[in-house]
């Protein structure tokens, strides 16, 4: 089990502000698991519809796409982000 934490417009459009997931052993890196998340119901996949838009952090680290979620305690999932 992976605590999932949703932040922002993400958290409203999914219905909920975390969760714990079973994640598939063939979801094995950032966007995977998004891509995964947004077959999950319409929430989800109305909060993850423009996937490489989407920030990941792993246990507290923001991570790119391609890399491992492997020994993730914790993810977050971030809509983009601005500001300076």
């Amino acid at each position: 089990m992976v605590k999932l934490v949703y932040f922002a417009w993400v958290r409203e459009r999914i219905g909920k502000g975390e969760e714990e997931l079973d994640i598939p052993a063939g979801v094995q890196t950032a966007g995977e698991l998004v891509t995964w998340l947004a077959t999950l119901g319409d929430g989800y996949e109305e909060a993850l519809r423009f996937p490489k838009a989407i920030r990941v952090a792993v246990n507290q680290e923001h991570v790119e796409h391609h890399e491992s979620i492997a020994g993730a305690r914790e993810i977050g999932i971030f809509p983009p982000m601005t500001g300076g």
